[in-house]
């Protein structure tokens, strides 16, 4: 359990019964079963779903559905070798939030490789967001292995670079020196082997930004100030894929696009409505296939539990 005092454990209870009492006006549609997640080609080699921006909530309840068909969906998987989200996992970083979230992904029997975002540390000194964020992280995976919102994990020979504020920030993300010496040393470590690189907030002037944030401000909606400096990091290698969320896009002309040498891939939320795309509908993300000589991001209505073919995109492995 993730709750550790009376009180948390008490307004859990209220939690669940006022989703119960969500369920009571509004009937819980299941994923369909026919298109269960897999690979559609046998020579993948990893084969994940990526996600972002649950940000499954204590007060609005109306995308706890969403989230709850989802997980359903994941757990019908016929393969499924890991779960990505990248960020704002919890909405304000509760730990009911985390516990309920925790309870309906637990048990797929493959890694969860969680990057925080703005909603899950912005309310609370550092310390305590990162507390909570490794107990919900080593509790789904079942170990003791995070301890930094940065770390590096490898699954089925493909790494993972996942990226995190080392400040308590509102809305963007502060990298600190030692974190993008960290970045820069773990690329160059990979030899231009294919790498995903995980920062819930995308770099300025990428995905429409910053008129996809409704903003007039250059740096609005992306991961702040270090911007130029990741940019230039991620630049200098081959094969590096940044996976982002935080834009709330639909799937579209803003979903994914390439700097330079590095492609980049924007996540739409998973239970809020999304905007400025094809598909804005809730309960949206990808699967992704890897294979020899390429990636594959397949679009899927993990709510609904069917694909989305017409949003399906490939990244060439140089």
């Amino acid at each position: 359990m993730l709750l550790k005092t009376p009180f948390q454990k008490i307004c859990y209870k209220l939690f669940l019964a006022l989703i119960g009492l969500v369920y009571s006006f509004t009937a819980y549609v299941a994923p369909a079963e026919t298109q269960p997640i897999a690979p559609q080609s046998e020579d993948a080699a990893f084969c994940f779903a990526a996600l972002a921006d649950p940000q499954v909530s204590n007060y609005i309840l109306k995308r706890v559905p969403y989230f709850d068909a989802a997980a359903e969906d994941l757990h019908n998987a016929q393969r499924l070798d890991a779960v990505l989200i990248a960020g704002d996992i919890a909405e304000n970083g509760l730990a009911i939030e985390y516990q309920y979230i925790y309870e309906k992904l637990s048990g797929l029997g493959c890694p969860y490789i969680l990057a925080e975002g703005n909603h899950d540390i912005r309310l609370r000194l550092y310390r305590q967001s990162l507390a909570r964020f490794s107990a919900f992280s080593n509790a789904l995976n079942e170990n003791d292995a995070m301890d930094s919102y940065h770390f590096s994990t490898s699954v089925n020979g493909y790494t993972f670079l996942v990226l995190g504020s080392d400040r308590t920030e509102f809305e963007e993300s502060y990298l600190n020196d030692a974190q993008l010496a960290w970045l820069d040393a773990s690329l160059a470590a990979q030899q231009g082997r294919p790498t995903f690189v995980v920062l819930h907030q995308p770099l300025k002037n990428t995905h429409g930004l910053p008129d996809t944030w409704g903003s007039p401000l250059k740096s609005a909606g992306s991961v702040g100030k270090q911007s130029d400096r990741i940019a230039a990091i991620l630049q200098q290698y081959n094969n590096v894929i940044l996976i982002t969320g935080h834009l709330h896009t639909g799937f579209g002309e803003y979903t994914y696009e390439k700097l330079g040498s590095v492609w980049m891939v924007n996540l739409p939320s998973l239970t809020i409505n999304n905007k400025d795309g094809g598909d804005n509908g809730p309960g949206i993300g990808c699967v992704v296939e890897c294979r020899r000589d390429e990636i594959v991001f397949r679009a899927r209505n993990f709510a609904a539990g069917t694909w989305l073919p017409d949003y399906d995109f490939t990244i060439p492995v140089e």
